[in-house]
């Protein structure tokens, strides 16, 4: 025992429910009027935990407050506040998520309430009490708990210039975890104040990449690669080729080799994996998809290649991918291999890598397209670029005609052999890869594409 007197703080409850609407997620928020603290600012339903628990508070609160009834079934808890007003008092504000309810919310209390309404939450009003905002802000960028304690002299209002929100991580480091607190110094260092985070990694486990937001609306990516070489390979494109892109591709703000991070700029669209276009705007896309790739392959001079099609690991990912093969599937895998053997190398230009789909962005409203993710990038022939990128023509000669009008030339016979061999080697790894970390979309489409080039074989 220390002596000295215990911490007690009041406990405050806090709603946020939450609606899809047209821009996205929406919240609930009310204004404060009247004789009260905060008059004439924005905050969530909320209030002080009596004799009760947290729960019962919040539907309780929300009921008095919107008049919407709140299945204690159907609260989720969402982030814990520590905060401290300007004037130095202390409290643990609780806020939790809801989702479904009985009614429309509504004004109940005109004295103390003179507004109600919802609002996208990654654009919240102004003026809006910081205590609020810095759970909202937490809420968004998944974090489960958060300190805020404000100075002396801040207003209550909350302004970006005096955001006192701090992140504190969790264990792990799965979806939704933030960055390591090094991690977290390095983009503070390079781009100022990150008021919050959002998680926007891949489901893999190797896939760490945040989207990290400014106290004024502005946006940054960061990366922390899986190992240095990816790291190394992704500045080294940053810094030489990507910038010839011009606005298709991020622009390098700061890299750090020892953390293997980087801080990107922001770039616009929706990925196009998954993605559903009309026929039309899809041959369009596919068109800028080839000069994307022209592009690429024009960034630098190209030299005569030093290396063949044939990688060295095709053994290892066999093996792995054994239990996975079709009966005749390795007897074709091999043969591709020892044609492959026999190929004369292309010249080696810069190429993307991992040029595919999930890669690429399109934004309808700029009618633009941006490509992102280099840390696969090195020299090697063109072609590489359009083995796993020929999935997504496959099926399809108008999509496979619009990329290559975009790219401004067919490819040469040459390159055909050479696209044959590196699809049966890519599928054999991506089946592997794909079976050992848990990605089965990597394993079917590996599959699918030695279906595809055996029955091309055959005919």
């Amino acid at each position: 025992m220390s002596g000295h007197p215990r911490h007690t703080v009041p406990v405050d409850v806090h709603l946020i429910a939450v609606r899809d609407g047209a821009s996205g997620r929406e919240v609930l928020l009310s204004r404060r009027a009247g004789d009260v603290y905060a008059a004439g600012l924005w905050h969530v339903p909320s209030g002080h935990l009596e004799a009760e628990t947290v729960v019962d508070a919040v539907v309780r609160e929300t009921l008095e407050e919107t008049g919407v009834v709140v299945d204690p079934a159907d609260v989720r808890a969402a982030v814990t506040v520590h905060h401290r007003s300007p004037a130095g008092g202390a409290r643990i504000g609780m806020f939790f998520e809801v989702r479904r309810w009985h009614g429309t919310p509504r004004v109940m209390e005109p004295l103390v309430c003179d507004a109600m309404d919802w609002f996208p939450l990654e654009a919240l009003p102004e003026p809006m009490v910081a205590y609020c905002r810095a759970g909202l802000d937490a809420y968004r960028a998944g974090a489960r708990l958060a300190v805020h304690f404000q100075e002396p002299g801040d207003l209550i209002a909350y302004t970006p210039a005096a955001d006192r929100l701090v992140l504190i991580p969790g264990p792990g480091s799965g979806p939704g975890a933030l960055p390591e607190q090094d991690v977290r110094a390095f983009t503070e260092q390079a781009v100022g104040r990150i008021t919050s985070w959002t998680d926007v990694s891949w489901a893999r486990e190797e896939s760490r990449v945040w989207r990290a937001h400014g106290p004024e609306g502005s946006a940054w990516y960061v990366k922390a690669h899986q190992n240095g070489r990816f790291h190394r390979r992704e500045v080294d494109a940053l810094r030489g080729w990507v910038p010839s892109l011009g606005a298709a591709g991020p622009r390098l703000v700061a890299a750090d080799a020892r953390l293997r991070a980087v801080v990107l700029t922001s770039v616009g669209g929706r990925s196009l994996h998954g993605a559903v276009h009309p026929p039309a705007l899809q041959r369009r896309i596919f068109h800028r998809i080839g000069q994307l790739a022209a592009a690429v392959h024009s960034s630098t001079p190209p030299r005569p290649a030093t290396n063949m099609t044939l990688p060295g690991k095709l053994e290892l990912h066999l093996d792995a991918a054994l239990p996975h093969l079709a009966p005749g599937d390795e007897e074709f895998i091999r043969a591709t291999a020892q044609q492959g053997a026999g190929l004369a190398p292309l010249d080696a230009v810069s190429t993307h890598g991992d040029f595919q789909l999930r890669n690429l962005r399109w934004d309808d409203t700029a009618d633009a397209l941006y490509v992102i993710d280099f840390e696969r990038s090195e020299e090697g022939p063109a072609v590489r670029d359009f083995v796993r990128f020929s999935d997504a023509w496959h099926g399809r000669p108008d999509l496979y005609q619009a990329v290559m009008d975009g790219y401004g030339r067919p490819l040469t016979p040459a390159e055909e052999k050479h696209l044959a061999v590196l699809g049966v080697l890519n599928a054999v790894s991506g089946i592997a890869y794909g079976a050992a970390h848990g990605d089965p979309e990597l394993v079917e489409r590996g599959l699918r594409t030695l279906a595809r080039l055996r029955a091309t074989r055959r005919s």
